[in-house]
Formats: C-alpha cells, sequence, structure tokens
C-alpha cells in the first residue's frame, strides 16, 4: 500500500480504533512458522524513530527499517507494495496504531505472512488504573498528547501490541522490536534506546484501546523478537562505517543474509548474539511469548542460497552495478576493501571500485550476453581484500575534560597501531574514560560501558601514565580484532564443522557446533522443535569452572586443511593452541619440544587436544566471557608458527592450550599466511603489497562465545 493511500483513508480508520469493527479479526490457533512462504501474501509494517520533541535523537532507527525491508524484498520475496514503513513524525501513536488495523489486520488472510518492527525509544509509564504499576511501552514521536500538558504521554503500551499482534487473522506473524526498557542513571559508550521511568500517566486514549481489545478471543501466538531478554539490559545503537544502526536489528538481520539452511531461533540466536559480543554490548536477545510451550520452526527459509548482498541498481552502461552489502560481518565491513569480489548465481564476478557505507558500487569482470545482470541478484563473497593499515581506534570520552582528552590523545599517539576519535563521531573499537565510581581513576572500557579487566589506573594516577601502562592490552586487543576480520562462517567454501564440547570423562557434551554452509546447490535440514517459556533467551553457552574442554573438527572437504585456534579468555588475555613436538632424535633431557603444524586429512576428524591426562584443557578462574576462533587454511601456517615459535616459553608453558606472547605478531603473520595461501591473478598482484587479498576457497574461520561461571 501506497503512504499516499494509507494517509487518504486515516480518518475513517481512526473511527474504528475502538475495534468497532472486530469481525476482522478472525484468529489462527496455530503457532505460526517462518518468514518465507512461496504462495501467501506477505505484509509487512516497519516503525522507526530517530527525531523526537525534547530529548537526545536517536541515530539508526531509520538504518534499521531500510535494513529490514532489504532484507524482506530480497531475501524473503515481500513485494515492496505490500510494506508500508512509518518514520519520524508519522509515526504517532494514533497513526501507528491506525497502520495495523488498517494495512495489517484489513489486508492480512489466514495464512498470509505479516512482519512487524518497530525501533525507537522505550520506556516504562504508570497506569491510571494504578499509581503503583508500572508497564513497558513504546515511545511514540508524538511523546505527550497535549504539549501543553506533560503529565499525560502518548505512547504505546507492549500489551497493547502484543494483542494488536495476536488478533491478526494468520497463524504467521513476526514482530521484532529493537528497543528496551530501563535506562541507566548514566550511560557510557553507545547510545542506548530506553528513557527513564515516566511519572505522567498514559493517554486515556491507549487504555481504552487496551481495554477493547482485552475483550476480544485471541487465540494466535506471535513470535516476538526482543532486543533485551532482561529487565535491566538496554537495547545500543551502533555507529560503523558511514551509519548508525541498532545492534540487534544489524546483527538479525546480517545473519538471515547470510545463512541459508533452515535453523532454529534458538540457533539463529546464538550467532546473533555472538556478533553482539563482538560489537562491544552484553545485550541478549530474548523470545516473547504468551504461549508456555511453543513449537518454533526455522526463520529461515529451505532453498534459498545465502548472500552478502543483492544488485540494488545498474547503470546504462551496462557494467556497473550498485549493491547492498547488509550481509558482510558487522565488523568487517568497516575495512572492506577496494578490489574485493563477489560471486553471482551464473558465476560471474563483480569487482568492487568504491563503497559508502552499506551501499558499493561494483564492475562486472566480464560481461556474458546470455545472463545479462538484473536488480535483484544476489551476490556472495568471493575475494576478501583488507588493508594492511588498520588501526585499534579508542574514543575519547566526552566526560573527559579537555586537558585530559588532550594528554590521552597524545600518550595514544605513541602507540604505532592506535588512533583516538571523540567519542560518537566516528566507529571505535573502545572507550577511554573516568570510572563513574571513582572519577579520580582512569580505565578502558567496551563501546557497551564495560570494563575491560586489568586497564585501570590508580587514583590519581596521570592521564599519560594510564596510558603507558595500556600497551601490552592495546597489542593483546588489537590482535584480536584483526583476527577477528578473517571470520567468514557464511562465505567459506571449505567445508568444515567444528564442535566445542565439556569433556565429562563418560561422553562429551556438545557445547557449541559451527560449520561452513555456503553453496549455490539448494539443501533440506530437518526442523527441530524448541521449548521456551513465557521470555526466553537462548541462554550464552556456560562453562563451569574446572571444566575439560575439547573441540572436535571434521574437514569434510577433499583437501588437507591447517587449524589454528586463537583465543581471548577470561580476563581479556590472549591464548593459543599450541602443538608440541619433541623430535624424535632428541635423546637428552635438554632436548626442547617444536611447534608443528595441525593438519587434518581430508574426510578426516581431529580432538583438540588429544585426550589423554597431559594434554587436557582445564578451564580456569577468574569466571567472564571467553572467545574463540578456529582458523583453517588449505596452506601451512608457516609465518603463524615461525612468530608463535619466536616467544621464550617456560617449561610449564609448553601446554596445548597456553598464554600468547606475542599476539600482534601472530595475527599480523596468520592474515599474511591467509593471503599467501590465496591465489592470486595479475591484475590482484599490484595491490598485494598494500592489502592481505582472501580467497573464499582457501580459509574458514569459526567464532566461538561462552561463558565461565
Amino acid at each position: 500500500m501506497k503512504r499516499r493511500t494509507f494517509l487518504h483513508r486515516i480518518g475513517s480508520i481512526l473511527a474504528v480504533l475502538g475495534l468497532t469493527e472486530a469481525e476482522w479479526l478472525t484468529l489462527g490457533n496455530r503457532y505460526y512458522q517462518a518468514l518465507a512462504q512461496p504462495n501467501p501474501r506477505k505484509l509487512a509494517l516497519l516503525i522507526g524513530i530517530n527525531q523526537y520533541p525534547e530529548i537526545p535523537a536517536l541515530s539508526g532507527c531509520l538504518t534499521d527499517v531500510e535494513l529490514q525491508r532489504e532484507l524482506l524484498i530480497h531475501r524473503f520475496g515481500f513485494q515492496g507494495s505490500d510494506i508500508l514503513t512509518l518514520t519520524e513524525e508519522q509515526a504517532t501513536r494514533e497513526f501507528i496504531e491506525a497502520a495495523f488495523l488498517d494495512h495489517l489486520g484489513k489486508q492480512a488472510k489466514p495464512g498470509d505472512v505479516v512482519v512487524f518492527h518497530f525501533s525507537g525509544y522505550g520506556s516504562r509509564v504508570k497506569l491510571a488504573t494504578s499509581s503503583n504499576t508500572m508497564q513497558n511501552a513504546l515511545v511514540t514521536s508524538n511523546l505527550s498528547q497535549y504539549p501543553q500538558d506533560d503529565k499525560i504521554v502518548n505512547y504505546i503500551l507492549e500489551e497493547t501490541l502484543l494483542l494488536l499482534l495476536r488478533s491478526l487473522p494468520t497463524d504467521q506473524v513476526i514482530a521484532v522490536l529493537d528497543t528496551s526498557y530501563h535506562a541507566p542513571s548514566t550511560v557510557l559508550g553507545l547510545k542506548i534506546r530506553a528513557l527513564q521511568e515516566s511519572v505522567a500517566k498514559l493517554a486515556a486514549e491507549e487504555l481504552d484501546f487496551l481495554k477493547q481489545l482485552k475483550t476480544q478471543k485471541l487465540s494466535s501466538t506471535p513470535i516476538v523478537l526482543a532486543a533485551t531478554s532482561e529487565p535491566n539490559q538496554a537495547a545500543r545503537e551502533g555507529l560503523f562505517s558511514g551509519f548508525s544502526a541498532g545492534l540487534f536489528t544489524y546483527a538479525l538481520t546480517q545473519y538471515l543474509w547470510e545463512f541459508a539452511p533452515a535453523t532454529t531461533i534458538q540457533v539463529a540466536f546464538s550467532h546473533v548474539e555472538n556478533s553482539l559480543s563482538k560489537l562491544g554490548s552484553k545485550q541478549q536477545p530474548g523470545l516473547v511469548s504468551s504461549q508456555k510451550n511453543l513449537d518454533i520452526k526455522s526463520l529461515l527459509p529451505d532453498g534459498i542460497i545465502g548472500a552478502e548482498g543483492v544488485v540494488s541498481a545498474i547503470e546504462e552502461d551496462g557494467k556497473t552495478v550498485h549493491l547492498w552489502l547488509a550481509g558482510l560481518p558487522p565488523q568487517v565491513l568497516l575495512y572492506y576493501g577496494v578490489n574485493s569480489r563477489f560471486t553471482l548465481a551464473t558465476t560471474e564476478q563483480l569487482v568492487l571500485r568504491s563503497r559508502s557505507g552499506l551501499t558499493a558500487k561494483a564492475q562486472i569482470s566480464k560481461i556474458d550476453s546470455t545472463t545479462p545482470l538484473q536488480v535483484g541478484q544476489l551476490v556472495q563473497e568471493a575475494v576478501r581484500v583488507l588493508p594492511r593499515n588498520i588501526n585499534l581506534t579508542i574514543a575519547l570520552d566526552a566526560g573527559l575534560e579537555r586537558i585530559e582528552r588532550v594528554d590521552a590523545t597524545s600518550a595514544f599517539a605513541g602507540f604505532s597501531h592506535v588512533s583516538t576519535v571523540v567519542a560518537g563521531e566516528k566507529p571505535a573499537d573502545y572507550v577511554f574514560a573516568k570510572l563513574q565510581e571513582i572519577p579520580s581513576r582512569y580505565g578502558l572500557f567496551s563501546v557497551g560501558g564495560e570494563l575491560i579487566p586489568n586497564t585501570t589506573g590508580e587514583a590519581a594516577e596521570a592521564v599519560k601514565l594510564t596510558v603507558q601502562n595500556l600497551g601490552p592490552k592495546l597489542s593483546t586487543l588489537f590482535a584480536a580484532k584483526l583476527w577477528r576480520l578473517t571470520e567468514n562462517e557464511g562465505s567459506s567454501r571449505l567445508t568444515i564443522k567444528a564442535t566445542l564440547e565439556i569433556n565429562s570423562g563418560i561422553s562429551p557434551r556438545v557445547l557449541i557446533q559451527r560449520e561452513t554452509v555456503r553453496t549455490f546447490k539448494t539443501k533440506t535440514s530437518i526442523k527441530k522443535p524448541l521449548q521456551t517459556r513465557l521470555i526466553t533467551s537462548p541462554p550464552t553457552p556456560i562453562v563451569p569452572i574446572g571444566s575439560r574442554m575439547q573441540y572436535r573438527v571434521e574437514n569434510q572437504s577433499d583437501r588437507p586443511v591447517y587449524l589454528i585456534l586463537l583465543a581471548l579468555n577470561n580476563n581479556h588475555t590472549a591464548m593459543a593452541f599450541y602443538s608440541w613436538e619433541t623430535p624424535q632424535e632428541a635423546n637428552t633431557a635438554d632436548t626442547k619440544p617444536l611447534l608443528k603444524e595441525v593438519v587434518i586429512a581430508p574426510g578426516e576428524t581431529l580432538t583438540l587436544p588429544q585426550t589423554n591426562a597431559a594434554s587436557q584443557w582445564v578451564i580456569s578462574e577468574p569466571a567472564s566471557e571467553c572467545e574463540h576462533q578456529l582458523i583453517f587454511s588449505t596452506a601451512p601456517f608457516s609465518e603463524t608458527l615461525a612468530a608463535l615459535s619466536t616467544a621464550k616459553y617456560s617449561t610449564a608453558e609448553q601446554r596445548p592450550i597456553s598464554p600468547l606472547l606475542n599476539p600482534l605478531d601472530v595475527a599480523q603473520a596468520l592474515l599474511q599466511d591467509l593471503h599467501n595461501a590465496s591465489a592470486l591473478n595479475t591484475e590482484m598482484n599490484g595491490i598485494a603489497s598494500d592489502s592481505y587479498i582472501l580467497d573464499v576457497n582457501n580459509w574458514a574461520s569459526l567464532s566461538f562465545s561462552f561463558q565461565v561461571v
């Protein structure tokens, strides 16, 4: 439906906001399935609000709407005319509820697919019926019903929305809420989408609307995907390469672009939460349902290929195309370089020529007249080009005094691989700020406001001294940033499966499983039911301190693959897997073990480390998050092993899982090894000195995150 058509009809719609036409509310009585069904109509209502009157503006809500719209059209077959968007001043309480009734309620039929999305502020508000009851609410663009009366707010209760969703005459309804309801008194790092609890009362019209909704027989159970699962969690916005977006929306839509096989919500949320962690946020997405035992099938359709983007326009010359690249991992997009290559389903390649935010221009390398380019063609990553001059970016918090910022800038400039920006102006990896509880101390924080362990200075310590003492930690964090840039679980053409297990001595318990999935051929997968509670969050995998861990790695390709494991341990120190080998000819106690390559033959499975008493991998204190990266290559990790061998390891440190003493050297050597493994053509040789060039046929990189308790 066109926007002008909707506005023309809104007068009559507002007259029935009390549901006097409730006959159209024919209800589905079963759980609905996923987005992509081939035949039914697909309707969507997308809401995004950045600009609010008299309160700080948000930045990423309109991008969220665009991310969802492009995903629905190009990945799930929605028609643009069936997607209604309300943004900024259009997104009033009256217009949103009217649009829901008209665009979704009056048009949806049994079996249709409906998607609702909201990005904006959330809050908690008192109900007029009880001065002690606070309820979650979505903050609309017209905050107050009457500008002169700030004691009455024009919010939409979350309860109202859930009842509206349940009122739809179809059993296939999905809602995405990228908002939150609890606002802390102080916010460090990324913006949050929550306002302080309102002391004002809710508009009487909203309460009347809710009362009438409650009289209806509502039996449909929608899937509601929420940005947070805990009351005190905050939904955050990220600042990326030329754009801002909700972390949850970006992570969710990126996953849905890149991964094609049908999967459960639990698997999808596991990937989303892993992505949120890399983006510096501890928010855990949640699933809201009014049904106690909800059997949820896949979010993703069978038979649709995964992709990193889509052809959005074609210029008149027929050779230059515009791309939408929302399927690339967020941490990779910022550094995605010119001359990167994408493959079309026709096997033709596009060469990236420029990029701005999520959009790019590319040229086809060779034109095949029998298969002309078309808007809507999906593109898959073929070659990733990354610059060699990457830095670790530190944002200086606005709470620092001017002289403190000057001193911090000067001190950080002493590190060759570190650059500084003003917080909130450009993308950053970490934030340097004062400790809120002890303002005379400084520390390093994630962009989500979490203090990085072992980065705080002493009380009243000079800024420069605190920064200078960060040197080793900055090298470790920079190394982790570099190896995260190799992640390509969605695009790799190596057939690899890796499982993280807890080895109890009887039978291993699977904790996390990752596998490369990219193929142009369709696959059919078995869909397994997932039991869930009223509000659930697929839990972060938990590992008790003292657990014995192991990886089980399967090489399902037709080539030998080499393996490196790098990690950020509990306290943000670097770790690695070392394959020590004592030379056979050694016959003296002084002979030092040597590092050897870990290689897995085609069709073989390897356990890492080997299950014997001497090589046990036991998880130690402290309790925190751990992040592991398993990197595979078709060529030996010669330079990586050479870098590992240069460090001086004591006998006690010569264990399979040990500290990484020179993490930055190892990470840079790793990228060089992956570069060397990629067969370069003559055209790309000219950029090799300035870039790492990685071919998806020659490497795979899988990420694992878990919580130690």
